[in-house]
């Protein structure tokens, strides 16, 4: 009895001793946890700490170089694409009254199934509410961003490097990176392309400094160059011009060069500028890399505010009627569009608010055609149901139209008519298109699947066929007689 007894103090003394030593372990673990966590957190706040004395070190170089790296430099005046005049009248073909020939071979059109992308959106708030509120009205979509009030500036009467300098300064030490959060949000929801982006920031830097101009280019060039872009300004003594450099050229916009790239004097309202002399600076804000990319895409501005517009034409005997339906903001945000070389016209994608019921109801009339016989459907199309004028007479100056701008405006020139027809051919029918540069005119040239007759030119081993959108009447081989005696240039894309 007395040894069991014994035997159950024991085992009752380990017992004890094994929950002691696995507690005090167990507040040892506790003990290293909280440790490695507390130094887990300390080394998060040090790197924070170090990010932020790199940001704000970084933003006071620049503040100092500022102050002394600025240079009087001559604006060049933009390059004009095209110097010769246009025709102020098209030439006009007189209809045949031939019956059409009997078709052997019916072209087989399908519908292009409209692209797979996903709508624009606003996104939502992707910051919590600080700041101040403000709406912005983006060709059509309204956005919503909170700002710090501080990003709101006035600057010196006195426009100098100063005052400039003290401009940044002055902006580095405000809140601005949650703007950065939404406006990169957005630019991602919306689907923006540079341009785009650019001008969603110029009209909340508009709307944030109530539409003082200067004010607003400064604050567009630091949040341009904090979301990475290469951008700078330039000043005068009244005015202060925002500069970007693009990875395509601009037509008639004043530009200056360093280090063989031109950084363009741009404005989002569609205008012009002639600056003359100016002050700016020779380096970039630090990893600023981006220039921009002036590549149009299909969906970029769409504001889902759709306007239709009646077109009605003739061909072979029959009259046709063409219901059109574009986006009213993507026509307000292309007429803000620097002028381009023609191949990126070309090349540009058609939102599917138009594209689609346009392709299908000329689709429905072509079934039956022989496949020259679509072409020539296509071309008159464009030549009769569209009026022309130049561009000098309907807008004052050059300025080359998207497709659904030609769709648009009451008017259009040879261009704007080269681009919409290539597009409807190689959509429809799945043809290459090529444009044509003659002296003061646009055509355009179809590679067609067999034998076609009339003038034509040969790129890339390839035979093209010449067909004009804007001579009346003119079917597919016809040149007009005046460029004749000229070899165009083609335009590939």
């Amino acid at each position: 009895m007395k040894k069991n007894k014994f035997v159950c103090k024991n085992f009752f003394v380990v017992i004890v001793a094994l929950n002691l030593i696995m507690h005090l372990a167990s507040v040892g673990a506790n003990d290293e946890f909280k440790q490695w966590m507390q130094n887990q957190s300390t080394g998060v706040m040090v790197e924070k700490k170090s990010f932020q004395e790199y940001k704000d070190k970084r933003d006071k170089d620049f503040t100092n170089f500022l102050k002394a790296q600025w240079k009087a430099v001559d604006i060049v005046k933009g390059k004009v694409r095209d110097e010769a005049p246009k025709p102020d009248v098209m030439p006009v073909v007189t209809p045949s009254v031939e019956p059409p020939t009997p078709v052997d071979k019916p072209v087989f059109i399908v519908v292009p199934k409209p692209e797979a992308i996903k709508t624009p959106v606003v996104a939502p708030l992707v910051v919590a509410p600080k700041g101040k509120s403000i709406r912005v009205d983006f060709f059509g979509k309204q956005v919503q961003f909170y700002y710090d009030e501080k990003l709101k500036q006035r600057l010196d009467a006195n426009i100098n490097k100063n005052s400039v300098s003290s401009y940044w300064s002055a902006l580095s030490k405000t809140d601005y990176e949650n703007l950065l959060k939404q406006l990169s949000a957005q630019k991602k929801s919306l689907q923006l392309n540079d341009w785009a982006y650019a001008s969603l920031i110029n009209k909340l830097a508009t709307g944030i400094n109530n539409s003082n101009r200067n004010e607003s280019a400064l604050l567009s060039w630091f949040l341009l160059a904090k979301s990475g872009y290469k951008a700078r300004i330039a000043y005068n003594d009244s005015s202060i011009y925002l500069l970007v450099p693009s990875k395509q050229e601009m037509f008639e916009i004043s530009y200056f060069t360093f280090d063989s790239v031109r950084y363009y004097a741009v404005e989002f309202d569609g205008n012009k500028q002639a600056l003359g002399q100016v002050y700016t600076y020779d380096g970039e804000y630090p990893n600023t890399t981006k220039n921009f990319d002036m590549q149009v895409t299909s969906v970029v501005a769409s504001s889902n505010k759709d306007e239709q517009r009646h077109l009605s034409f003739k061909f072979e005997g029959k009259t046709y009627n063409i219901n059109v339906t574009y986006d009213s903001g993507r026509v307000k945000f292309f007429s803000t569009y620097p002028q381009l070389n023609l191949n990126m016209y070309f090349d540009s994608g058609v939102y599917k608010v138009t594209a689609t019921p346009l392709q299908k109801q000329l689709a429905s009339h072509m079934q039956n055609m022989s496949e020259q016989q679509a072409v020539n459907f296509l071309l008159r199309f464009v030549q009769t149901s569209l009026k022309y004028e130049t561009d000098e007479q309907q807008f004052g100056e050059e300025n080359y139209l998207f497709p659904e701008e030609t769709l648009f405006y009451p008017y259009s020139d040879c261009e704007d008519r080269a681009i919409l027809f290539a597009w409807l051919v190689q959509s429809l029918l799945k043809l290459q298109v090529v444009g044509l540069d003659f002296p003061g005119h646009v055509a355009t040239a179809v590679n067609f699947n067999g034998p076609v007759k009339g003038d034509s030119v040969t790129y890339q081993g390839k035979h093209f066929v010449i067909a004009d959108p804007t001579y009346i009447n003119a079917n597919v081989g016809m040149t007009m007689p005046k460029l004749k005696q000229y070899k165009p240039v083609v335009i590939n894309y």
